[in-house]
């Protein structure tokens, strides 16, 4: 049974690795069907109604506990990596020193409840912030891929300078600040958590860790102690990142035990087993489990009800928390408002994944309840490439339909606005037309003004809300043409018929 724990580590490497690099990647070099890995997360396969997938991991936890935590899961691998590296840093007893603790069942099936409870109410708030597959693709992004990013930027600098043009840099992400402060919060959290024991962060605040955990005590296989072998050394116990097992009481809490492995290979008595659960004569349920489990279904209930009683729907929804007047842009491929803001669990995939860096995390552009989701934000020359369909084809909870080319040409994300007030044909009186002659639609096209000059001019059918216009008008700091998005994506015409106004620009006022 020593070699199982091997086996684990290996298979979570494999799961591990590739994600991480998937996330880091910002050279776009690594090939996109590594994206399957994350539509195999808990999260992201219950949102999309992969019923494959979903089938195979109620599957798993049924056979073997919650073994999805200590492979699958990318945020459960970090933990172990953390884990593991503190122990480097006891001046005392450096093999591990994890003690059995009683369990957190109020907090955890309170935050399960809660979660359910939001969900149901059309609130994605709690599972943006709790799912642990987003939180680790938010760290990976917001933290660890910009520092990739400067590495590399001053390496190439300093390549240049030397005359070798091997390595180029690459622009930075935007900083978010609400949603970095979030970010940088949770990593400080999780981190702390495993550092000092192990997988608490799964055991107490997790709902997906707390659901497999109801899942877990009925799988056909188990960790269990052999109470005529054991001696009581506690070598299991201080082997347990879970912190589930009582040498002293022989138990192991299987709703805690994410299935590592780790104590069947410490114990030298062969008094811990990894075996099938039901085997030999079956024993009647002890009394004290019978009650531990109507305090837990009361809990979970007791937290339900008591959300409901206090809480209105408008406030769980998120619909109504909106500050701020501009209509966000959702990336293409959203569809409709409601659904992406249920859908997406904020993940920033594909944020990272972006060639254009023109996705962004929000913070509360689309109210409460979308803090750290997608938004595209146009800057100096940074919109949406018509022709780039990449978030949509890694998105892994279907948050994003996957587009064709075709498709992406067509799908309107927004509408650009003019405001004549602001435009330097208007105000300065010089010839422009950046926005027009960056429309790829002919959406914005010039027309006659005054003293022969042209002012653009928006046909709205035609506009796919790409933001090319928006990204170079020399306007600042309020352009004079921008995007507004839609809040159910739409079908823009082709611009086949559409006559453009031709007239030689030879300055672009800037």
């Amino acid at each position: 049974m020593k070699y199982l724990k091997y086996l684990r580590r290996i298979a979570a490497l494999l799961f591990f690795a590739p994600i991480l690099l998937f996330f880091i990647d910002f050279t776009g070099k690594l090939p996109l069907s590594i994206h399957h890995l994350l539509q195999m997360q808990w999260m992201p396969a219950l949102l999309s109604l992969n019923v494959v997938i979903l089938l195979f991991l109620l599957i798993l936890s049924l056979f073997f506990g919650r073994l999805y935590c200590s492979v699958i899961c990318p945020l459960g691998v970090f933990q172990d990596v953390v884990a593991w590296k503190s122990r480097w840093f006891k001046k005392k007893d450096r093999s591990y020193r994890f003690e059995y603790a009683n369990p957190k069942n109020v907090l955890r099936y309170t935050l399960l409840g809660l979660t359910i409870l939001f969900f149901v109410f059309g609130s994605s708030l709690l599972v943006i912030t709790l799912d642990p597959y987003s939180i680790f693709g938010r760290i990976v992004s917001q933290i660890f891929q910009p520092i990739f990013i400067w590495l590399n930027n001053g390496l190439s600098a300093l390549l240049i300078k030397n005359g070798i043009y091997v390595i180029y840099g690459v622009p930075q992400h935007a900083v978010i600040t609400l949603a970095m402060i979030l970010t940088v919060a949770f990593f400080v959290l999780v981190s702390a958590m495993a550092w000092i024991r192990g997988r608490l962060y799964c055991n107490t605040i997790c709902p997906v860790g707390t659901l497999l955990g109801l899942l877990s005590r009925i799988s056909l296989f188990r960790i269990s102690i052999e109470k005529s072998a054991c001696t009581q050394c506690s070598a299991c116990e201080k082997r347990c990142k879970s912190q589930c097992i009582d040498s002293m009481a022989m138990e192991v809490d299987d709703s805690r035990c994410v299935s590592c492995f780790n104590c069947l290979s410490v114990c030298k008595k062969g008094g811990v087993k990894y075996s099938f659960r039901y085997a030999g004569k079956k024993e009647s349920t002890p009394v004290a489990e019978v009650n531990k489990g109507r305090r837990i279904f009361m809990l979970t209930s007791g937290a339900v009800v008591a959300a409901l009683a206090t809480a209105k729907a408008e406030k769980l929804t998120g619909k109504k928390d909106e500050i701020l007047s501009r209509k966000p842009i959702m990336p293409p491929g959203a569809r409709d408002r409601d659904k992406f803001n249920t859908k997406c669990t904020g993940c920033q995939l594909c944020v990272s994944k972006c060639p254009m860096h023109v996705l962004q995390p929000a913070a509360l552009e689309y109210g409460i309840s979308g803090i750290m989701q997608p938004r595209l934000a146009f800057s100096t020359q940074v919109y949406c490439n018509q022709d780039c369909t990449i978030c949509s084809e890694v998105c892994p909870t279907e948050a994003l339909k996957k587009l064709t080319t075709e498709e992406k040409r067509v799908t309107q994300i927004g509408i650009a606005h003019f405001r004549k007030h602001l435009c330097v044909v208007n105000t300065d009186e010089k010839d422009c037309g950046a926005c027009a002659e960056h429309c790829p639609t002919q959406a914005v096209h010039m027309i006659p003004y005054k003293n022969g000059l042209t002012i653009p001019e928006v046909t709205a059918d035609l506009c796919i809300g790409c933001g090319g216009c928006e990204s170079i008008c020399p306007v600042r700091p309020y352009q004079a043409i921008y995007v507004e998005g839609n809040p159910v994506q739409q079908k823009a015409k082709k611009p086949k018929d559409a006559q453009k106004f031709e007239k030689k620009i030879e300055d672009f006022g800037f």
